[in-house]
């Protein structure tokens, strides 16, 4: 795709994860990136909704910079902020999320094109209960191994920022380390959901799954616990050719 196609591609699914039914986000809630190339992604601008993303919504961003903050650390807010201002390619005056940081990193893994944060009703009541890593423990059925993956990344709570995007990134490494390849899904303690995709399709599937496994999860809390699949069920489906062929076509608009 061109780089224009590419910005039209982020604004149509922004828009999608913006809408009040979808229930994952409300107001500025939310980000979403999409790559560019090796060294740029498009970014939301801060302060922007995703409900009404239009090119103004998002900032081409270099990576480098930003990739050379997470791996120092540590840095001041201020510092921080001048960075990611720095970053910015173009006359753009809109000032990246701070998510940025996050962004940068997960962009910068093989396969990885489109990034879409969201903090979803029903996802966040477990990320924000006490039961939330026993609760997404296991897999339940079939299509949320397809759409979310067979495991994902879970995040404790993490101040939001270069703290956050430190974090995320060791714990991607170790999950990369122990599949090789980047997991679709990463599940942070009381904050929300990081979806990652080749296609704005997959993306939004996953978003849509994640807010139906949380819901039927609750139900299933309430109704004397929850029945999972084994790791051996769990295995199967992941890696069956029927449903590895029905993740490729629902991942795109092509039939």
């Amino acid at each position: 795709m061109t780089q224009r196609e590419i910005l039209q591609s982020l604004i149509d699914l922004s828009r999608e994860v913006g809408k009040p039914e979808a229930g994952l986000v409300i107001l500025g809630e939310g980000n979403t990136s999409a790559g560019v190339d090796e060294k740029t992604f498009y970014v939301k601008a801060s302060g922007t909704e995703l409900g009404t993303a239009d090119e103004a919504t998002f900032v081409l961003v270099e990576r480098e910079p930003v990739l050379t903050l997470l791996e120092r650390g540590n840095a001041s807010d201020s510092e921080v902020e001048s960075v990611l201002a720095k970053a910015v390619v173009g006359t753009s005056k809109a000032k990246p999320s701070v998510e940025t940081l996050l962004h940068a990193y997960l962009q910068s893994i093989p396969g990885v094109e489109y990034v879409v944060h969201t903090h979803p009703v029903a996802v966040n009541s477990i990320l924000c209960s006490r039961r939330a890593f026993e609760l997404l423990s296991g897999r339940m059925f079939p299509d949320e191994i397809v759409c979310c993956g067979l495991e994902h990344v879970f995040v404790p709570y993490v101040d939001p920022g270069l703290k956050l995007g430190v974090q995320i990134k060791r714990s991607c490494e170790e999950y990369i380390g122990r599949h090789g390849r980047a997991p679709r899904s990463i599940l942070m303690k009381n904050h929300g959901l990081i979806v990652l995709s080749e296609t704005p399709k997959a993306a939004l599937n996953a978003c849509k799954m994640w807010v139906k496994v949380a819901t039927i999860l609750m139900h299933a809390a309430m109704l004397g616990g929850v029945d999972y699949l084994t790791p051996e069920q769990a295995h199967r489906i992941e890696h069956r050719p029927d449903e590895e062929y029905r993740r490729r076509l629902l991942s795109t608009d092509q039939r």
